[in-house]
């Protein structure tokens, strides 16, 4: 069935949609069990203050992917850059499953920076959503395939347990099955491209550097709100499962944790799509910040961690999807797509530091000192954000 939506007097098809959110699904299930396992792989390997190894990796391939594909689909489209990202990380999650078995750290690392490669084109598949919207339904739409994104990322963790139990079942160790998992989740999203929009921009503008970025006020904005989400969500987060590992909790509870914050960080997307499109991106952006600072402090308390890894969750949502409609709705199409995979890039970039340093902040003083830490970056992008600025 097709459900038509004129924008322009262009009509838009729903198949194109639904691949890219299954595709995100996909993608976001790979990426939070290979991210859980990988942190705890490298704890038992290399000590708790270089456990943030492979999350670091996988954020660089993410970082990088975002330039990669951005390029690969000036030249061949949409859909030929997912189906590029997805295919790699299957074969990054390959490579992670032997690393682990093996014992090899560099294979694990190398494994998990293909899988960011194929995380890059998740995370681009925002902006394709919104290319088959109108101007006026842009966040909804990036709402709409961020949300999509809860039922892998969500699900994937509720298997941590089942894919280290069929690791086992194979003669591996429990710690490969989640890779395994990761593996077959990469593959079914490339075939889920297939149906992917396919379009190549016409008219595209020159690469843009961090300092021609810096200074579009609609960039700016984005980039300082989504940066410094990510660098306090990833720190955060990245430290969480060693912090609770090392208190004697088993896959289950961690797995359970990670499940409440990614339902916090994708369920409600359709909602602040909503916002974004009711109220401009300011507000939503200045919303986001504020629920950073509260959750961050949260975080260092067991008993109500749940709910604030979970507030952690939606206060990255609320800077992620106001800050990505912003760049979708208020750039000119012939700078937009450099622009979004420029952001992408410097975003992914600055939060690969983000989660090497959460491991040796909490080694070093606890997680406690990280969830300070983190609080102090989001009050400060909240001064940044509430500091009058032309043109923001």
């Amino acid at each position: 069935m097709v459900v038509e939506v004129r924008a322009g007097g262009v009509t838009r098809e729903r198949r194109p949609m639904a691949a890219l959110c299954s595709g995100v699904a996909l993608m976001n299930a790979a990426m939070a069990v290979a991210s859980a396992a990988g942190t705890l792989v490298a704890g038992d390997w290399l000590g708790a203050g270089w456990a943030g190894v492979p999350v670091t990796a996988g954020i660089i391939g993410t970082g990088g992917g975002a330039l990669v594909l951005t390029r690969l689909t000036n030249r061949a489209g949409r859909r030929a850059a997912l189906m590029t990202g997805y295919v790699a990380a299957a074969v990054g999650a390959c490579l992670a499953v032997a690393g682990v078995v093996a014992g090899d750290m560099i294979g694990l690392t190398a494994g998990m920076v293909l899988l960011g490669l194929g995380n890059a084109g998740a995370q681009l598949s925002r902006y394709a959503a919104a290319e088959l919207h109108p101007a006026r339904r842009r966040g909804f739409a990036i709402g709409i395939v961020v949300w999509s994104a809860a039922i892998g990322a969500v699900g994937g963790p509720l298997l941590l347990d089942a894919s280290g139990d069929t690791a086992t079942g194979m003669g591996f160790t429990s710690l490969a099955g989640p890779f395994l998992l990761a593996s077959l989740a990469c593959a079914a999203a490339a075939l889920a491209s297939v149906a992917a929009p396919s379009r190549t921009r016409e008219a595209i503008a020159p690469r843009m550097s961090l300092r021609a970025l810096s200074r579009t006020p609609a960039a700016r904005s984005a980039l300082v709100v989504m940066v410094s989400a990510q660098v306090v969500m990833v720190a955060v987060m990245t430290a969480a499962p060693l912090e609770m590992h090392m208190h004697g909790d088993g896959l289950g509870a961690v797995g359970a944790t990670l499940s409440a914050h990614t339902l916090g960080m994708f369920a409600l997307s359709p909602v602040t799509g909503r916002l974004f499109d009711r109220f401009g991106a300011r507000p939503v952006m200045l919303g986001g910040l504020l629920m950073l600072v509260v959750s961050a402090g949260m975080a260092a308390f067991a008993p109500v961690r749940l709910v604030a890894l979970f507030l952690l969750g939606y206060a990255w949502n609320l800077c992620f999807v106001a800050g990505s409609g912003r760049l979708a709705r208020d750039l000119p199409d012939s700078e937009r797509l450099h622009v979004e995979g420029a952001v992408d890039a410097a975003v992914w970039t600055v939060a690969a530091a983000a989660g090497l340093l959460s491991t040796m902040i909490m080694s070093a003083g606890g997680y406690g000192a990280l969830t300070v830490t983190a609080c102090a970056v989001a009050v400060l992008a909240t001064f940044a954000q509430v500091r009058p600025r032309r043109g923001c």
